[in-house]
């Protein structure tokens, strides 16, 4: 039997295991519960090991991908009844700078997608100052016009590359309104996908973190609805021959998929146009809002109402 190890629809892994006889259905759903509860043991024990980090590396890293990669959140999917969440990173042969975050409060869902200028190691560490300040002022409460403030003073005076800037989409959504409050610091517009329509999200104009200390920063607001999906990608993903994807036309055809999957599917899709070897980054950041109360979904965290066949397969314990 295999059965999908999740926890709040990060995939983390498969736990295969050998039967003597053919299961009932008693065994199949203990079978699925262990597979569930293994996934905590997991998140438990990799914080004092380099184990499951080394199994997840297909090459090794150089020191400016290791920097990036702590730059990202634990897990790269998050669900709840409200949303569901899911981001991606595909490197540039030499790292371009850009990074995914999230955090869950009670009732707020914070999200970010920055690029810092440049590629390497610098990159890296002016992608790390932009992060750490971002995070700061969020864990002290502050509203998204205070992080943007914070981190573009951060950036101008830290960076040790002259003229260094971080790109960035914030933001903040309240999970029981669906108010979406969007802030954009001189990167790729946001895109929502409504109702079968894919369109830019219009936001206040602002320089990116770094360029000017004292520059103030303003916000918009967009309202998600249930059904709704917010998009945000990095210049990676439009640039160059990446640009051939025609990305609106992607978003719907894949808009029936579990956000985790659509992220692989999109990555995938810029990997075959533009090549193995990416000259830019390319990363995304894929937000669907159920409303207050969402669907009820299975713990492998896969809402049956808008995944692929071979995604609802995955989704539950296969003999």
């Amino acid at each position: 039997m295999l059965a999908p190890v999740t926890d709040r629809g990060e995939a983390i892994g498969l736990l295969e295991v050998d039967l003597p006889d053919e299961p009932d259905g008693d065994v199949v759903n203990w079978v699925a519960r262990t597979a569930h509860a293994l996934a905590f043991v997991v998140i438990a024990n990799r914080r004092h090991t380099d184990l499951f980090e080394w199994g997840q590396r297909t090459t090794p890293f150089t020191l400016s991908a290791e920097i990036q990669r702590r730059l990202l959140p634990a897990s790269f999917t998050c669900e709840t009844g409200a949303f569901a969440l899911s981001g991606w990173l595909e490197p540039a042969a030499s790292v371009g700078g850009d990074t995914f975050d999230y955090s869950l409060a009670r009732d707020l869902l914070h999200l970010s997608v920055t690029d810092a200028m440049g590629h390497g190691l610098a990159s890296a560490l002016t992608a790390t100052l932009g992060v750490g300040s971002l995070r700061n002022t969020r864990r002290r409460g502050a509203c998204l016009v205070a992080q943007a403030e914070e981190a573009n003073r951060a950036v101008a005076e830290h960076a040790n590359v002259r003229g260094a800037y971080v790109t960035a989409v914030l933001g903040r959504i309240d999970l029981t309104t669906g108010r979406c409050e969007l802030l954009n610091a001189g990167h790729v517009p946001p895109i929502l996908v409504r109702d079968g329509r894919v369109v830019p999200v219009e936001l206040p104009g602002n320089f990116p973190f770094g360029m000017f200390p004292e520059e103030s920063y303003r916000s918009g607001e967009v309202p998600l609805l249930p059904g709704d999906r917010l998009v945000v990608v990095t210049d990676g993903m439009r640039e160059r021959n990446a640009a051939d994807l025609d990305l609106p036309a992607a978003l719907l055809r894949l808009a029936h998929l579990h956000p985790r999957e659509a992220v692989r599917a999109l990555s995938d899709a810029v990997l075959e146009i533009a090549g193995p070897a990416l000259t830019d980054d390319a990363t995304l950041l894929v937000v669907d809002g159920y409303g207050d109360h969402g669907p009820r979904r299975s713990t492998a965290g896969a809402d049956t109402a808008r995944v692929s066949p071979d995604e609802e397969r995955s989704a539950h314990v296969r003999r």
